[in-house]
């Protein structure tokens, strides 16, 4: 609060001689931003849509133009297409709801000094706004000047270039803000880019880079799975084997990941690095099918990073292996998957790092529970189903997760739904998933073969069936609950087909 306070103070302080025009077709929100920027500038106008921006544009000529891009008439990037006709030097910011990475693209190319995702982050807009006007101040002040001492001029000149720094500092946290995006959408792949950067650079480091290429690398394990914007929910966390369209569609991400980055200058070197990390040393790796030294050689490192980060954290549809096991993987693998001279260096390097247990792609959040529904969900009872199971009694036998298992047999259904209906079946069977949900809220529960039940602890704890069975859902029908209770420390339970 206290440093929004200053850039509102600080803004105040330079905006008496700056004008804003924003742009934006729903209503309520350009209200909105005209309240909150009449209250630091003087000279603030609106438009509703492109045109009617364009012409107002060069009527008025404003110092800052805001602008959305999806409008009608004229997109955002229309416009500013037409702005920058006019006045390349035009100082423009978007704020769009678009994550699309070619509006992205479109518009670093189009000279944009800030990309604003919605919804609206003031203090991410009062700190755009406050740079632009810095940046304006600095090039009229160094009008004034130019004509006087030459040490004046080269002040000024250090400011643009310091400001100029601040736009490339503003680009890059545009796309970490993708980066964010993306690794938001599963509890594995957040840290991910992190992880591998880092394990990519202490690889470098012991290999003899200096620092320099030591932050290049760094910083395009940071980038390197930025494409995976375009790959969908439903691939990322799928449970079972891919088909080969789901596979290509996930494959694709590196390309679109070299697209992102290879059409920024300041990425160029980055993008070829990304552009390679899953091709392998024998050939049999993608987007090119590289082979040996035809992949970059810090390709070559971040693919055994990443592999090392894959194989030592958990998915939803395989176990994660211990630090160890994943080092005898890459030996195992080397001089077909890995540079067999880079392992041997790497395995030395990995070995000194500490993994973080809690990383895994179970469910902790009402949000990650939401997102797990499509494939880890029973679509009538919003139990987990079989899918899950597998997952969870697999993570628990290899970290002693689970200790007590109770399953639940709905006896007499087949005969309840052929008297009843299948509707009435199904209403049966909601509630009564309901009610162990309300009743067992410290158990897993999952929906296994249509009416049996299956709830997991931690530890151990009795479940009385005579209070089941007195449930008003049994009374009055020949339906009946029985139990069974295993102690996962004394019987190996592999699948939910064991449970057969």
């Amino acid at each position: 609060m206290q440093m929004i306070n200053e850039l509102i103070n600080s803004i105040k302080d330079k905006s008496k001689e700056i004008s804003i025009l924003y742009v934006e077709d729903e209503e309520k929100l350009r209200d909105e931003m005209f309240s909150f920027l009449s209250k630091l500038f003087m000279h603030v106008e609106t438009a509703q849509d492109g045109r009617e921006g364009l012409k107002k544009y060069l009527i008025n000529r404003p110092d800052i133009v805001i602008t959305d891009i999806g409008m009608p008439n004229m997109d955002g990037l229309e416009l500013i297409q037409e702005i920058k006709k006019v006045d390349e030097k035009q100082e423009v910011v978007v704020i769009s709801a678009y994550t699309d990475s070619d509006y992205l693209i479109q518009s670093i190319k189009l000279g944009v000094s800030g990309y604003i995702i919605k919804p609206m982050n003031y203090e991410q807009i009062l700190k755009t706004v406050a740079q632009s006007i810095d940046k304006i101040s600095a090039f009229r002040e160094n009008e004034i000047y130019k004509t006087q001492l030459e040490d004046m001029v080269g002040q000024r000149t250090a400011k643009i270039f310091t400001l100029q720094n601040e736009l490339v500092s503003n680009y890059k946290q545009m796309l970490l803000s993708f980066v964010k995006m993306i690794e938001g959408r599963d509890t594995y792949t957040g840290g991910h880019g992190e992880r591998v950067a880092i394990y990519s650079r202490d690889i470098a480091r012991a290999m003899g880079f200096g620092q320099k290429e030591c932050d290049l690398i760094y910083e395009a394990g940071i980038l390197h799975d930025i494409g995976k914007i375009i790959t969908p929910d439903a691939i990322l966390l799928k449970p079972v084997k891919l088909t080969d369209e789901e596979y290509a569609l996930i494959k694709k991400h590196v390309s679109t990941s070299f697209s992102i980055l290879s059409d920024i200058p300041m990425y160029k070197e980055l993008a070829d690095i990304v552009y390679a990390h899953h091709e392998y040393y024998d050939g049999s790796g993608y987007p090119r099918g590289l082979k040996g030294e035809e992949i970059p050689l810090f390709s070559r490192i971040m693919t055994i990073a990443d592999s090392f980060d894959a194989m030592t954290t958990s998915r939803v549809y395989k176990p994660k292996k211990s630090k160890y096991e994943a080092i005898e993987e890459l030996k195992k693998f080397k001089a077909k998957y890995y540079d067999p001279k880079i392992v041997d260096i790497a395995v030395n390097v990995l070995a000194t790092f500490d993994i973080d247990e809690s990383i895994n792609q179970e469910a902790e959040t009402l949000i990650d529970d939401a997102r797990f529904a499509y494939f880890y969900k029973d679509s009538l009872t919003h139990l987990y189903n079989h899918y899950y199971f597998d997952f969870i009694i697999n993570k628990s036998k290899n970290e002693n997760l689970f200790v007590c298992l109770h399953i639940l047999y709905i006896r007499n259904f087949t005969a309840y739904n052929k008297k009843n209906g299948w509707d009435a079946g199904d209403i049966f069977l909601k509630k009564f998933a309901a009610y162990l949900r309300a009743e067992y809220k410290n158990f897993k529960i999952f929906r296994i073969f249509g009416d049996d039940f299956v709830l997991l602890k931690h530890e151990h704890e009795d479940i009385d069936i005579d209070k089941i069975n007195a449930n008003e859902l049994f009374k009055n029908s020949t339906l009946e609950c029985e139990h069974k209770h295993f102690n996962l420390k004394k019987i190996n339970i592999q699948s939910y087909k064991d449970l057969e």
